[in-house]
């Protein structure tokens, strides 16, 4: 399914989880495995020196320093480079986010695989915020390909990968989201657990809702989503259909627990709006930044129809 993957690594220990999950998969499916670094960020004017965004101090990346910074990717990847054939390291200068969609563009990627963040902070409030603007939801809302992002370590992943999570809020951006989704859980013979929640406070405007029109919203989205979903299965059987109410990226957080989810597969943003101008949604935001396993935000159906 993967031929080719593209890590994004700022390679410092806050990428550390996502490293495990690229290596993971390059073995797996025998793909191809960029490990790609944008060493520094170019100063104003036509000044030759660039802002190194490990340390923050100013470099000139000639051609030596390049090596030297491949040299240290290959150091601090020693481990997981033992018995492995198709890596390939890279280093860039530029706008990270920039440079890692035109490194995807260039190989035409299957995937791109990045954490939520660059810091190494631990999680708290000041964290919630600082995912939007950052060169993840740049990615993540550009890229052609879908994204992985990685916040914890991840235990099962891809080894014994047994339970997909894809939540859903039936937008256009679902539809690419799901077939990824399907796709995926086909390929390794994992169960689809296939999730919707109402968000009834967005719903009622305000107004509290009765237990009687709660049941009907849910009794609505579950037979939207077996006349959606279910149909394009294509007679694959190893799913399962639930509709909550609730906060959307609490309830979708909390089924993936109970089913013990190896991957959360979402849409990037939650609105019927242009991709091209959406920004991460709310939900992805908050579920990226508290899930337990993976997350995959899922944009176009470039790499995922078929």
């Amino acid at each position: 399914m993967f031929t080719k993957i593209l890590f994004a690594t700022t390679a410092s220990p806050a990428c550390d989880n996502a490293a495990k999950v690229a290596f993971d998969l390059e073995l797996k499916w025998e793909a191809q495995l960029i490990v790609f670094h944008v060493l520094g960020i170019p100063t104003r004017g036509y000044s030759p020196f660039v802002t190194d965004v490990r340390t923050g101090e100013v470099e000139q990346p000639d051609p030596d320093y390049v090596e030297w910074v491949k040299e240290e990717m290959k150091n601090t990847y020693a481990d997981l480079l033992k018995g492995t054939e198709g890596v390939e390291i890279q280093a860039a200068v530029g706008v990270p986010s920039r440079e890692i969609l035109r490194m995807a563009r260039k190989h035409d990627v299957d995937l791109i695989i990045m954490g939520s963040h660059t810091r190494q902070e631990d999680i708290g409030a000041t964290r919630y915020r600082n995912v939007v603007g950052s060169t993840m939801q740049k990615v993540a809302k550009s890229a052609r390909c879908p994204v992985v992002i990685i916040s914890r370590p991840c235990m099962t992943c891809w080894k014994l990968f047994s339970n997909i999570v894809f939540g859903t809020d039936f937008s256009k951006a679902s539809d690419s989201a799901f077939m990824f989704a399907s796709k995926l859980a086909r390929e390794v013979g994992a169960r689809l657990h296939m999730f919707h929640a109402c968000d009834i406070t967005a719903a009622s405007s305000g107004r509290v809702l009765g237990q009687e029109e709660i049941e009907q919203l849910i009794e609505g989205a579950r037979k939207k989503m077996e006349k959606r979903y279910v149909a394009k299965l294509n007679g694959y059987d190893n799913y399962g259909i639930e509709v909550r109410e609730g906060v959307p990226y609490i309830e979708i957080l909390k089924y993936a627990r109970e089913k013990t989810g190896d991957l959360i597969v979402m849409a990037h943003h939650t609105r019927e709006i242009d991709p091209e101008e959406a920004v991460l949604g709310s939900t992805v935001e908050q579920v990226v930044l508290r899930s337990a396993c993976p997350v995959a935000s899922v944009n176009h159906p470039d790499k995922v129809a078929g």
